[in-house]
């Protein structure tokens, strides 16, 4: 089975379109995570195409948030694979996919004199891990805004990676100065 594995690593990199992540999935069943590259649309010098995963369902949590903080796209994309999906509130909104998690990802990380949230700051307010799921109360605080804006968002992980978010985040609800 290792040589199996060790031979389709070598494939897809020899390939050069994707990363191969083998992770395990709950106890029950291996997944194997692709990664295509995606390029920052704020930044084209900005190309992302591999995978980073993290030890622990915090970790990726950890990665995610202090990528965002700091406005780093490329810390950001580290973590979503091919099959990432991002539910937020509002008339089902769906992002389905790598593509468009590096799209939605780089609106976030604009100056925010471009529309982006860049010098704002997310802050865990609580926070619950069970298996490899993290459930974060947050708030988002920026000097842009005329008052905080409070929200949450389940972070489901699988073996080190973003595998999906549920997020209350919802950008036309913030009051800007």
């Amino acid at each position: 089975m290792k040589k199996v594995i060790v031979a389709i690593l070598v494939v897809v990199a020899l390939a050069g379109s994707a990363t191969a992540v083998y992770a395990h999935s709950g106890g029950f069943e291996h997944q194997k995570y692709t990664a295509i590259s995606v390029t920052n649309p704020n930044n084209p010098s900005q190309v992302s195409s591999t995978l980073v995963r993290e030890k622990t369902p915090y970790r990726v949590y950890l990665q995610h948030i202090t990528a965002l903080n700091n406005c780093n796209w490329l810390g950001l994309m580290e973590q979503y694979p091919d099959q990432y999906t991002l539910r937020q509130s509002g008339a089902g909104a769906l992002v389905s996919g790598r593509l468009a998690a590096a799209a939605t990802f780089a609106g976030f990380v604009k100056p925010e004199a471009q529309g982006g949230l860049c010098g704002g700051k997310f802050t865990a307010l609580s926070m619950s891990i069970t298996d490899e799921t993290v459930a974060v109360s947050w708030v988002f605080n920026a000097s842009f805004l005329k008052v905080p804006y409070y929200g949450a968002d389940a972070y489901i992980t699988d073996d080190g990676l973003m595998v999906s978010m549920v997020s209350t985040f919802d950008g036309s609800q913030l009051q800007y100065k």
